[in-house]
């Protein structure tokens, strides 16, 4: 007997309640983008090895252990399942000429692809809000960026987010912390783990980032980037702050903020939360003004941020804001073979007013059909037998207003009645 197939380990389906939860998830994003100006892009799940190499850095867990790669049968080609979105929304840019006609404000929401350990808020596949914009290089877009995410919190109803930031200058500045780095871990070396040995003269800036508890003392004396800054990446970094106390917007300077990936520079940002455990980051990014060009296109500010959407949803949930799934407007019930095909006529005449209809199928008694009506959560039933179908009409039942009366009306009435009963039924609504 063959074996029951399952998903990929942490690959998880969405069932229906849940993809109802993230569409009403997706129209919020979609709506708070809209806001700021921000426009659609997509792009393909599958794209070039090199691409992510180039962009994240060969030196990094990403690309040395979580990235699903193979060779393309059919011309050999390295390819790889999409880590994250910045590398391809750049690639799609300098492919385009998008950033050669005007600034560009640019969001996605899709699957990237990770292979690490599967725990609660972080899966193989995962989904991320992305958002990316290009030609504008002053720290007003850094701090407009951050703002938007406190917005986002507001609208998603969530609390006990808060800000960290930090600068990670210029490639010049991280040169001489980077010698700073090396020779104090080098001092210390009795004290690195394997991985911080590994990247000690390849990317010691990432060592920073350890979640090795027996190193975090270690790390926290270690020589600090904001004291190699230059004038102008310092004037940059008080550019954003000043936005951020402008808008009495709290927030925690944090010199170990290093993110993990290699193309940011300047302003970098963690938006974090107790309540989710040691997964504590629900949005991220910064400032990646020389990825456009280590890419193969012309010199072009950038800056973006990711936001994932598996975290945020069960932010959502650990806060009570998870809505009841939506229920129709109507279950239209029906017996008889003209009461069939009329009520096939019925339901599409109120679609086409506007009124969401769920019609029964698959046969069954009035009695429990009445059942599937009321446990659907519809407001009304439509009810429809060959009697009723010979003359043109219908029955009107309300499922939800205790003590109102069956109405037969003609068809051709059934919209105007239910729309004015649903119209009647929110305004008592906002009175109470």
């Amino acid at each position: 007997m063959s074996q029951t197939l399952q998903a990929v380990r942490g690959m998880n389906d969405v069932l229906p309640d849940e993809a109802e939860f993230w569409e009403l998830f997706e129209d919020t994003i979609r709506a708070w983008l809209k806001g700021y100006g921000y426009r659609p892009i997509r792009m393909p799940i599958v794209e070039p090895t090199p691409l992510f190499k180039r962009a994240i850095g060969e030196v990094t867990d990403i690309v040395e252990k979580e990235m699903y790669s193979f060779i393309d049968g059919l011309n050999g080609e390295a390819l790889t399942l999409r880590p994250e979105g910045t590398a391809g929304c750049v690639r799609a840019v300098i492919e385009h000429n998008l950033a050669a006609r005007q600034n560009q404000r640019l969001y996605y929401i899709g699957q990237m692809f990770r292979h690490e350990r599967p725990q609660k808020g972080r899966y193989r596949q995962f989904h991320q809000v992305g958002v990316e914009s290009f030609g504008m290089a002053g720290p007003d877009i850094d701090a407009e960026m951050i703002l938007m995410g406190a917005r986002l919190w507001g609208d998603l109803g969530l609390d006990g987010i808060e800000l960290q930031i930090n600068s990670l200058g210029q490639p010049e500045e991280r040169a001489q912390h980077r010698a700073a780095l090396i020779t104090y871990f080098e001092e210390n070396a009795e004290l690195l783990d394997e991985d911080a040995k590994r990247r000690l003269h390849t990317n010691p800036l990432r060592i920073l980032d350890t979640k090795n508890p027996a190193m975090q003392a270690l790390c926290a004396a270690a020589p600090k980037l904001i004291d190699y800054l230059g004038a102008e990446s310092l004037a940059h970094f008080e550019g954003v702050q000043r936005v951020l106390r402008d808008a009495g917007q709290p927030y925690t300077i944090n010199p170990r903020l290093v993110r993990g990936l290699d193309y940011y520079n300047l302003t970098v940002f963690e938006w974090v939360t107790d309540k989710l455990g040691a997964q504590g980051t629900v949005c991220a990014g910064g400032r990646y003004d020389g990825l456009v060009v280590q890419l193969g296109g012309k010199a072009t500010a950038a800056c973006g941020f990711a936001m994932g959407v598996e975290r945020l949803i069960a932010l959502i949930k650990e806060s009570g804001g998870e809505p009841a799934a939506p229920a129709p407007d109507v279950y239209l019930v029906h017996q008889g073979d003209e009461a069939l095909r009329l009520a096939f006529r019925v339901a599409e005449g109120l679609r086409d007013q506007g009124i969401n209809v769920l019609m029964h199928c698959g046969g069954g008694s009035f009695k429990s059909q009445m059942k599937k009506a009321d446990g659907s959560g519809a407001a009304f039933a439509v009810i429809i037998g060959d009697d009723e179908a010979s003359t043109g009409e219908a029955q009107l039942k309300s499922l939800r207003a205790e003590g109102s009366a069956q109405q037969k009306l003609k068809v051709d009435d059934l919209a105007e009645a239910i729309i004015g009963q649903l119209i009647d039924s929110d305004e008592d609504s906002e009175e109470e």
